[in-house]
């Protein structure tokens, strides 16, 4: 059995302007995909879809109407196969700080909205438009989704309540909507990144020297991931027509502490 060949086949990825995201997106590119760079950032997402041959959209994930568009986007330039969930972001803060506060709802609720209920609103947006496509083999196959987590999902540090709730939600519903989407032919599976070096640590010889501080406590190799080696994953997740239901941790063999 081959791999899945992409060659014509238009691929979302949402987050595409920077780092996992875009590594996904040239890898994409290489193996003949149409990618549709899905991201708030316009002047990296244009960029980036420059590179690859692509075209940017601007997409707030939790917006069904910027979700659609994205999905259109794609479709036009060729039958959907592919979608991959790379937007997130982050907020640290305790639930009862040291004044004894308790975190603002509002905050929780965002981090959730933007990571969990983000995704999903692409997810099934995308598969929807996958199942209107014809198999690609005589297995059935229509497309595959692949979804970010965290490591956080699993080993939350002290301030990542919410972090770790909406990454442990994507943990969560991998095997049902892999199961939901099996009669469709469409496969789900995530990746769990662990400490990996991208724009969120900044540049210079204090953030290299903070990066090396992180990296010994890697098992091995002692250092930060780097994106493409995330992207190598995703890319090998997408192309193995018996990959399904999976989470993939990729993280060197980290297991983070309490902080």
């Amino acid at each position: 059995m081959p791999r899945m060949n992409l060659t014509g086949a238009s691929a979302i990825v949402t987050g595409g302007a920077s780092g996992i995201g875009e590594a996904c997106a040239h890898q994409l590119a290489a193996l003949g995909a149409h990618v549709v760079i899905a991201d708030l950032n316009e002047d990296l997402g244009k960029s980036v879809a420059s590179e690859v041959g692509g075209i940017f959209v601007k997409c707030d994930v939790s917006s069904e109407d910027d979700g659609e568009a994205a999905v259109a986007a794609a479709t036009e330039m060729g039958p959907l196969r592919v979608l991959v969930n790379s937007a997130g972001l982050g907020f640290a803060g305790r639930t009862v700080d040291r004044n004894n506060e308790p975190m603002e709802q509002k905050r929780f609720d965002f981090v959730v909205k933007v990571n969990l209920l983000g995704s999903f609103n692409m997810l099934r947006l995308s598969a929807a438009a996958m199942a209107k496509t014809e198999p690609l083999d005589s297995d059935g196959n229509r497309g595959v989704v692949i979804n970010l987590t965290s490591v956080a999902a699993f080993d939350g540090q002290i301030g990542q309540a919410a972090y770790s709730a909406s990454k442990g939600g994507i943990v969560g519903m991998t095997l049902p909507i892999a199961r939901d989407l099996s009669a469709l032919g469409i496969r789900v599976n995530t990746v769990a990144p662990g400490l990996i070096d991208t724009p969120i640590y900044g540049t210079g010889d204090a953030s290299e020297a903070f990066k090396a501080k992180l990296g010994e406590s890697v098992l091995f190799p002692k250092r930060l991931g780097h994106a493409e080696e995330l992207a190598f994953m995703v890319l090998d997740l997408i192309t193995n027509p018996y990959m399904n239901a999976e989470v993939v941790r990729v993280d060197g063999g980290i297991r983070m502490p309490p902080k």
